[in-house]
């Protein structure tokens, strides 16, 4: 009777061993997520502002094409981004309290204009919505001297806030956001 609990406990474990084995797994996502936040450290964990987003990349496409001019861009690739606010701030004279919204950009040949919205859970921007914006602002392009493969966003420390910089192929943008 021993003997078979044994061979029993041991039949068991064997088949829990291979059904985690066989456990398969998504390779990397084309786009895969990134964040960026201020203090960047990742030591420092009192943030005042943090975004997540997918990073696309140009692979050979054409800017316009992925982040075609006039029209509202999910700032990124598959879910729209998500910016978290862990103070209140302004943006563009407007005040947005502290919290999860979703940020959009509508890019433009001499200026792209930044929006937060108070759409969450959003794929893409198919379902933008201007009724639930709550900043906008629009903000000059620059252009650097080398292109950018995959699409980025990084915080910096501006005078009385922080300034979100994104940067894809050679266009260079800047949004700033105010410490309220």
């Amino acid at each position: 009777m021993q003997n078979k609990s044994i061979f029993s406990a041991l039949l068991f474990s064997l088949l829990m061993i291979l059904g985690v084995q066989a456990q398969e797994f998504p390779g990397l996502d084309k786009s895969p997520m990134d964040a960026a936040s201020f203090p960047s450290s990742y030591r420092e964990s009192n943030k005042a502002i943090k975004i997540v987003y997918s990073r696309p990349q140009l692979k050979g496409r054409s800017l316009d094409k992925l982040a075609p001019k006039g029209e509202v861009w999910r700032t990124g690739a598959n879910e729209a981004a998500e910016l978290s606010l862990y103070t209140d701030m302004t943006l563009g004279g407007k005040d947005i309290k502290a919290g999860t919204y979703t940020f959009y950009v509508i890019p433009g040949e001499k200026e792209w204009t930044a929006i937060v919205s108070t759409d969450l859970n959003v794929w893409g921007s198919y379902f933008y919505n201007e009724a639930n914006d709550v900043a906008r602002i629009s903000v000059p392009v620059k252009m650097g001297d080398e292109s950018v493969e995959a699409f980025a966003m990084a915080f910096t420390e501006a005078e009385n806030g922080v300034d979100l910089h994104l940067a894809w192929d050679k266009v260079r943008v800047s949004v700033p956001f105010k410490k309220k």
